[in-house]
Order: C-alpha cells, then sequence, then structure tokens
C-alpha cells in the first residue's frame, strides 16, 4: 500500500481535472447565425405571433415535444421559472399545500411560495433519494393541491406509484426534472409522467445554454397557461383565450433566442452528453462496490440513472474512519467531492422564521405547518452523516482517468487503518 497523499506520499490523481467540454463549433456557429440575424429574443407581451416567440425558440419547442413525445413543450429562462409557472398554471392559490422533498435545491421549495403556497416536506428513499411516496402519503391533507417530485440527482422518483396516486386524490403530479434529461421508469421519460415536467439547461446540467428551462404537458390547457404566465399573459388574455386563462398573472420568464439557439444543438447531441457520464458513474460503481461501508448508488429495477450526481453512502462506523477525515484523504489524492448535498430545506431561514412575503410572515400566516429538526429523518441522516457526492457533469474523464478515480478511492480505503491513527494522534 503506498503512503497517503495526506500524510505525505504521492497523489493518485497530481495535475488539474479538464472540464467537460460542452460547447463547441456547433454552439458557436449557432450563436452567431443569431447574432447576424438581428433578432436576440423574438417574444413580444402583447398578442400576435410573437407572443410565442422568436423562430429559435418556436423550433426548439417542437424539436423538444418530437423528442420527449409530450404534446407540449414550452421553453423558459430557467427551470425555476419552470416550476413557479407551474405552481401557477394548476391553479394554487394561497394556503394550499404542496408536498415536496427538502433534500434538492432550494428553487423546489421557493415555488410554492410564489403563489403563497405551503411546502410540505415529505422525506426521502435512502437507496434512490427520490420522494418517498409512504412518506407522501403521510402528508396529504384536505389542503394538498400537488405533489412536486424531484428525479435526484439523475435517477427517478417512483413516478408511476405518485401518479396514480396523484390520480386517485384529485391531486396534480409536477416533476422537477432538472437533473434527469433522460432518465426513465420502464421505459417512460423522467419529467412526461407527471401533469406537468420541467427540465432545466443550466450551466452545470447535462445539457445545457447557459441558462434556460423547458416545460412539457400533455394538457392544452395547462401548456396554455404557462405560456401565459411566461409572457406577459395579462395583455393578451381577452384576444388569445381558448378557455378560462384568468386567475394568472404574467411575467417575463422568456428564452432568449440565442439560448434557444445552443440548446437545439445541445438537443441534437444529449445522447452522448448523458450517455458518458452514465459512463464514468458506472466505472465507479464498478470499481468501488465491494469496499466495506461504501454503498454506490442503487438504481430500481426498470430504471435509467442519469448520474448528474454519483452519489456514496458512507458508514464510519463501518469503515473505521469519520466521513470528514476520509473526506480530506480523498481530496489529497486528487479525487474531487464534497460531503453532504444541501441541508434539508426546511432549515432554511425562510422556514425556520416562517416568513416569506410581507411583514407578518405570509403564506405561514394560513398554515400551523412547523419546520423543525426530525421532520425527515432520512434527509438529515444522509446530508450528515451518509453522503459523498461526485459529479460526473463537472469533467472530461477519459477511460484512464475514470481509472484513476477508482485507483484514489481505493487507496484510501485500504489505508484507513493508518488513517484513522493519523487521525487520533
Amino acid at each position: 500500500m503506498s503512503k497517503l497523499a495526506l500524510l505525505g506520499g504521492k497523489p493518485v490523481i497530481a495535475k488539474p481535472l479538464p472540464p467537460y467540454p460542452s460547447m463547441g463549433k456547433a454552439e458557436e456557429e449557432a450563436v452567431r447565425e443569431v447574432v447576424r440575424s438581428g433578432v436576440l429574443s423574438g417574444f413580444y407581451g402583447s398578442p400576435g405571433p410573437e407572443f410565442m416567440g422568436g423562430p429559435k425558440v418556436k423550433t426548439l419547442e417542437a424539436a423538444w415535444a418530437k423528442r420527449y413525445g409530450v404534446g407540449h413543450a414550452v421553453t423558459v429562462n430557467s427551470a425555476t421559472s419552470g416550476l413557479v409557472a407551474a405552481m401557477g398554471a394548476i391553479g394554487l392559490g394561497p394556503g394550499d399545500e404542496v408536498i415536496l422533498p427538502p433534500w434538492t435545491m432550494s428553487a423546489t421549495a421557493m415555488a410554492p411560495l410564489a403563489y403563497g403556497g405551503i411546502p410540505v416536506f415529505a422525506d426521502v428513499e435512502d437507496q434512490t433519494f427520490c420522494i418517498d411516496p409512504e412518506s407522501v402519503i403521510a402528508n396529504i391533507t384536505l389542503k394538498t393541491r400537488a405533489i412536486l417530485a424531484v428525479n435526484l440527482f439523475g435517477h427517478p422518483a417512483a413516478l408511476k406509484r405518485l401518479r396514480k396516486l396523484a390520480d386517485d386524490r384529485g391531486l396534480y403530479l409536477i416533476e422537477d426534472s432538472a437533473q434527469a434529461p433522460f432518465a426513465s421508469e420502464d421505459g417512460r421519460r423522467a419529467g412526461t409522467v407527471g401533469h406537468i415536467g420541467v427540465y432545466s439547461l443550466n450551466f452545470h446540467k447535462h445539457i445545457h445554454s447557459g441558462e434556460g428551462g423547458v416545460c412539457v404537458t400533455d394538457d392544452a390547457k395547462l401548456a396554455d397557461r404557462l405560456r401565459m404566465i411566461r409572457n406577459h399573459g395579462e395583455n393578451s388574455a381577452a384576444e388569445m383565450a381558448k378557455g378560462d386563462l384568468t386567475n394568472l398573472v404574467g411575467f417575463n420568464l422568456r428564452m432568449t433566442e440565442l439560448s434557444a439557439a445552443v440548446a437545439l444543438v445541445q438537443l441534437a447531441n444529449i445522447d452522448a452528453h448523458v450517455a458518458r457520464r452514465e459512463k464514468l458513474a458506472k466505472a465507479l460503481s464498478d470499481g468501488t462496490r465491494d469496499l466495506a461501508g461504501w454503498t454506490v448508488p442503487a438504481e430500481r429495477h426498470g430504471c435509467r440513472h442519469n448520474y448528474y450526481a454519483w452519489l456514496v453512502r458512507f458508514d464510519a462506523d463501518v469503515v473505521g474512519v469519520s466521513r470528514e477525515l476520509f473526506s480530506k484523504a480523498l481530496a489529497a489524492e486528487g479525487f474531487p467531492h464534497f460531503i453532504g448535498y444541501v441541508a434539508p430545506l426546511y432549515r432554511l431561514p425562510v422556514f425556520r422564521q416562517r416568513k416569506a412575503i410581507g411583514r407578518d410572515g405570509f403564506p405561514f400566516t394560513l398554515s400551523d405547518r412547523t419546520y423543525e429538526d426530525g421532520l425527515c429523518p432520512v434527509s438529515e441522516r444522509l446530508h450528515e452523516r451518509e453522503a459523498v457526492l461526485f459529479e460526473p457533469c463537472a469533467f472530461d474523464a477519459d477511460d484512464a482517468l475514470a481509472d484513476k478515480f477508482v485507483a484514489a478511492i481505493r487507496k484510501v480505503h485500504e489505508n484507513r487503518k493508518q488513517l484513522n491513527a493519523a487521525g487520533k494522534a
């Protein structure tokens, strides 16, 4: 066994890691084409053909809908905007409850607050890290309006079960599929099972346009409402209404032609982008799954995992070294990672203090929900004690570099007694 780098040995990976090459000549030419056209945004916030956006936006929406097999794709300027628009599209109102997981990016929980909705936190499964249907059931009340499932780290939630649960209870199922553009459950694409699915085109994702998002739905009315919310819809409702398009306020959530042009190129290459991340994650799992106290990500039967993140559950009692010390040793060997993910969202001040909008604490004045520690014990345990997370989307890792990642992990694990002794000294 070679000496750990943390203790003065030579690191497995000594050179800076190459970032993932997400942009190329095709994206560059697509941007140049838009700039030459002079139309950087084709939207008008008034009735007419331009209400739906410019040519690149419309082309992207048609291509996305075809690729994902849905009736409607509606672009927005971010997945966060898409989640907010989804809340408005389903008619969420003050005091309505939306059940969602606490172990996710904060935007998921902020979206209901924009309409006066009350986020209700359901715990996650400790195998897939997605929202636990049993916890969802336990949190349903007469005030529940929707379930907001997150396909976290690229693994689909239990979507079929959640959709049936929503249909049986008269609820909406919204999917936050920002991290899972090609995940699936029994052949059904994540993001297309719920009433509305939201994808991200943020810089950190599998495919991106800098910023951007896409909402998908098979419900024409929901699609119309999404479009109205995206683009100052109150200016156009009287002229364009195909049904009831009242009870909404429009914003400027519009995607630019530049972003749409880049996203079109990225969408054409989505299979390759996602496959490279999946291959890297599989190499890491195959190379380390035999290590005691080191549980590689699970894939539920019939599911495709896109591996936006590769998250290991670390058991300090079995390994015999604290997660923090093990992490320091991994970093010294050159393996990029971090421990935990995000603290459960109910620890944010907006929930702890029950104040979101205005001086008096709206919308929490409409609810007796409280947000103390212990609310979602699996999420807390994962974040505080178990999670070790690597981002396949961040690095250009060929087979040789993947082998070095595995070697770094195995080296620290094999030297754990030496590491533990040094840590106690």
